[in-house]
């Protein structure tokens, strides 16, 4: 999604200050790519920019291979999501405070989002780089490991779920063996303990260890995108619904993940551009010559 520069809503003038005489709380959320009044306020960007100048690309991948942006639009979705809660935010304190613009930019997001990675590097000039199978930079077991079909993610962050890995494993021994004794031990021996796990994991498959280790210890299957839709929890959580859709018929689609008093939102198939275009410009609004109009491109 391009964010455009400050050139066109300057023209529009959706600002607080410009509409307070139709309404005098009026509060205006605006998204920008860099900000509104910074020496970039006109510069067009795209949510990989972000991703790519804010060192997103350098934490992503595997070590010594380019830069890796992530699969999808995380800063685009991020930015949306701020933006709902600065707005509401505005909206609920509008009563003691009055309108008021509320600024939100892809930049100023993406920066955010370094969270403790950014935070070690200002304030102990720790360099977070990329791991091999997506480990934890610090911790572990927390990583990739090999099935006999593909993949499983394990994550011990404590001590506490290595032994009931261990435990579940049937490899309690491991527990004692100097280099695994602790967990800077095991950061600094990851790689043993790598190919220690994957001759352990490769001896059956990912929805085996998946069924022995659930409950015990965090874990997940590895799913490609037909995977994770398809996975029975998805449907049975309520996150996949079928609504009528007036070309397509039955429509699957992901639900809201909002839910109130532990109810999922009810949703629907929009209607189509211009479906409504007869009740509301013509009906509500009064105008009349539709036809003329649609004939025209105007509607």
């Amino acid at each position: 999604m391009e964010q455009s520069s400050r050139r066109q809503p300057a023209k529009l003038g959706p600002f607080a200050k410009a509409l307070k005489n139709i309404k005098a709380d009026i509060v205006c959320t605006h998204i920008s790519a860099y900000g509104r009044d910074n020496d970039r306020a006109d510069w067009p960007g795209y949510d990989y920019l972000m991703q790519a100048e804010c060192g997103f690309l350098s934490v992503t991948g595997e070590p010594g291979t380019p830069p890796s942006r992530f699969g999808l639009s995380m800063i685009d979705f991020m930015t949306g999501v701020v933006a709902a809660l600065g707005c509401v935010a505005a909206l609920l304190a509008r009563t003691q405070q009055g309108g008021r613009d509320v600024d939100i930019s892809l930049f100023d997001v993406a920066l955010h989002q370094l969270t403790y990675p950014g935070t070690w590097y200002l304030n102990h000039g720790i360099e977070t780089g990329r791991v091999a199978r997506s480990a934890h930079p610090y911790n572990t077991p927390v990583q990739l490991y090999k099935t006999q079909d593909g993949w499983i993610f394990i994550m011990c962050m404590t001590d506490k779920f290595w032994h009931l890995l261990l435990e579940r494993l049937d490899q309690v021994a491991l527990a004692d063996d100097p280099r695994f004794s602790t967990m800077a031990a095991r950061a600094d021996n990851r790689d043993a303990l790598t190919e220690s796990l994957d001759s352990i994991f490769q001896t059956a498959d990912t929805d085996h260890w998946f069924e022995l280790l659930q409950t015990y210890i965090p874990v997940a299957p590895v799913h490609d995108l037909p995977s994770a839709l398809d996975n029975p929890f998805v449907m049975s959580s309520g996150m996949m619904q079928t609504l009528p859709h007036r070309e397509f018929g039955d429509y699957r689609g992901l639900s809201n993940p909002i839910k109130l008093n532990n109810q999922r939102l009810s949703t629907h198939c929009g209607p189509g551009l211009g479906a409504d275009n007869a009740d509301i410009i013509g009906g509500e609004l009064g105008v009349e010559n539709l036809e003329d109009l649609t004939s025209r491109g105007v509607i």
